[in-house]
């Protein structure tokens, strides 16, 4: 079977089998979220509940009334209806058969059977796939390094080695946990409940003022908890903070502003006040290695310190007003650009969402260093992304927010807004470090942003067709395909020419 019959295949095999097995979740998370009892849930749907019970139990499909009203009542995206997590599942087992060749032969329902039937195994899978993906890159590291050996004994040798041996250990034990830490948030939408909930509710009990954060929460950890918080001038390179404690001593960068000093105080404040939902958070998550582990709860702090800064309600409510302008929340806030992105791709809370956005932060080499999505968009997890994504025409045109209306293979059209940021340099000749940002969300929720005003979301024709990398994008005549894709055989007329080397049309 052709791999693009057969994405088109298990497509349709997930709209028949997603409703009925995997709706279940979703349903039951919501109506705990609301604190209801099924019998007070299912008086308010207006139905029984045995069917209810059925429902949450997957004996029963979602009926389009019920699904109406939940989304009426709840204001819940109907896409969330059924688990973000075994869709994504699933369309990562589709790529790692793809890349590897196995699609073919491979009938659609088995691949969603697995993932209903047998979870574990499916993750295991893609763990395996993922191991060969760092093996690749550790023999590509040593191929590249192995024409360059000096004279073999001499000390430029062993240097080198050393070097060697020092990169491919930290890219065997870090990569995996950087792919566990994003599932994890990923799988929940990236909001965490209950840590979302304790930070709004501390931000309610110091009756922060917007106005002067860095002086209520530096007044918070001092008075509270006996830290004491100092400015340093000779903090390393790259280390914008450290806690001891010993000591109590919570030594700030100079080169961090107001804003970014009391992020990074609010995240001790985390460890401080909420060590044990931390470590709960993180207990239940079961990660594989002590380095998942603590980077997860390096990721909550963070989380936890976003919601104490922008806690959710009334952030939410600002976002609304201002239609999401992200200068102006940042301004609002006292806070950054990519604090203010980080935070509107939160904002999922059952019953009262903002608009799904995905964020993302590359460089100027296109590598992905976070990758958020809460509106289904999937990125591709090697073999780079789409070069016409307008995230890259960022850094051309640096500190501008630009926009575009970009189209999927499978049709979805997304609003993407993306911009610079960078560091700030503190003395002569230091390096800058400059990303771009992106966020997006489906055209369909477009409106409510102001960076609508003037594009016509509904023209086919004024969207940018783009894909998630070009080994999965089967798009034909493509000017800036890098590579062929894995699912279609080449056949090269030698005397041809056109602008891509890959050219996907009749080649007669």
């Amino acid at each position: 079977m052709a791999v693009g019959r057969f994405r088109i295949a298990l497509c349709r095999t997930i709209v028949g089998f997603m409703p009925k097995s995997f709706a279940g979740a979703s349903l039951r998370a919501l109506r705990q979220d609301q604190g209801l009892t099924q019998a007070a849930f299912a008086a308010q749907l207006g139905i029984s509940s045995s069917y209810l019970n059925q429902l949450e139990n997957n004996v029963r499909s979602l009926s389009s009334r019920v699904l109406t009203l939940i989304a009426e009542k709840y204001g819940v995206d109907l896409a969330t209806m059924s688990s973000d997590a075994d869709t994504r599942l699933i369309a990562q087992l589709t790529d790692a058969l793809t890349e590897t060749g196995q699609s073919e032969g491979v009938p659609t329902s088995e691949i969603v059977e697995m993932v209903r039937e047998n979870p574990n195994m499916a993750k295991a899978f893609l763990s395996l796939y993922q191991q060969l993906g760092n093996t690749r890159q550790l023999l590509s590291i040593v191929a590249e390094t192995r024409n360059a050996l000096p004279k073999p004994g001499s000390v430029a040798e062993s240097d080198l080695r050393a070097s060697q041996n020092s990169r491919t250990s930290q890219l065997a034990s870090t990569a995996m946990p950087h792919e566990e830490v994003r599932d994890y948030f990923a799988q929940r939408q990236n909001y965490i409940g209950s840590l979302d909930v304790a930070a709004e509710d501390l931000s309610t009990r110091i009756r922060m003022n917007r106005g002067d954060t860095r002086t209520v929460i530096g007044r918070r950890i001092e008075t509270e908890h006996d830290v004491r918080v100092v400015r340093r001038v000779d903090l390393p390179d790259g280390v914008w903070h450290e806690f001891d404690p010993r000591t109590r001593r919570l030594e700030l960068s100079a080169q961090l502003n107001r804003g970014q000093q009391s992020f990074r105080i609010a995240t001790e404040l985390a460890f401080l006040e909420h060590r044990e939902l931390l470590n709960q958070l993180v207990d239940e998550a079961s990660f594989s290695s002590p380095a998942a582990r603590n980077l997860a709860l390096r990721g909550l702090a963070n989380y936890f310190a976003a919601a104490v800064l922008m806690p959710y309600g009334r952030f939410l409510e600002s976002a609304e007003d201002f239609r999401y302008d992200i200068e102006r929340l940042a301004a609002f806030y006292g806070t950054g650009y990519e604090s203010v992105c980080h935070r509107l791709s939160t904002l999922q809370r059952p019953g009262s969402p903002g608009v799904p956005f995905s964020f993302v932060r590359v460089d100027r080499a296109g590598n992905m260093s976070k990758r958020q999505s809460a509106s289904g968009f999937h990125f591709a997890t090697s073999g780079g992304t789409c070069p016409l994504w307008n995230v890259y025409e960022s850094f051309s045109s640096p500190g501008e927010i630009n926009r575009q209306v970009a189209e999927m293979p499978d049709g979805r059209r997304y609003l993407w807004i993306s911009r610079t940021v960078s560091t700030r340099s503190v003395r002569f000749g230091q390096a800058r470090k400059t990303f771009a940002i992106g966020l997006g969300c489906e055209a369909r929720h477009a409106h409510r942003t102001v960076y609508a005003q003037g594009l016509d979301l509904e023209d086919e024709d004024a969207a940018t067709p783009i894909g998630i990398g070009c080994r999965l994008c089967e798009r034909t005549n493509c000017p800036q395909r890098a590579f062929p894709p894995v699912s279609v055989d080449l056949k090269i007329n030698a005397h041809r020419s056109s602008l891509s080397p890959y050219f996907l049309g009749d080649s007669r």
